[in-house]
């Protein structure tokens, strides 16, 4: 008998190699009809149809041609109305506006995550 421990072969690491990526299983996520979405936004569908031509509000298309969106989309469609409202934005520079602020969310996002930034930025 030898003193060295020995591995098992049947049981894989606890942790993953160094330099490896961790994968996770896709799990599908519901999606929601142009009725459901317009129902909790409180918008028109046929608004709604043109914040997915104007590239506002991201939604797919499911095989018989309907419209499909996000759990997101109610939230995204709130912030276009906010926008609109708040900033008297045309729709052209609101897709200019989210594009940004899902940008700065990002950046704000990446200075955390690396410890860089520890006071908070002037403007809130």
């Amino acid at each position: 008998m030898s003193d060295r421990p020995t591995e098992s072969p049947s049981r894989p690491p606890l942790t993953a190699p160094a330099g490896s990526r961790v994968q996770y299983a896709i799990v599908p996520v519901p999606r929601l009809s142009l009725d459901t979405v317009a129902r909790r936004s409180g918008v028109h569908p046929e608004l709604i149809r043109r914040f997915v031509a104007l590239g506002l509000v991201d939604a797919d298309r499911d095989t018989a041609g309907r419209l499909l969106f996000s759990p997101t989309a109610p939230a995204t469609l709130a912030r276009v109305q906010r926008l609109r409202t708040g900033l008297c934005l045309n729709y052209a520079s609101i897709g200019l506006v989210l594009d940004l602020l899902d940008r700065i969310s990002l950046l704000e996002a990446a200075l955390r995550r690396t410890g860089t930034r520890s006071d908070p930025p002037p403007w809130t």
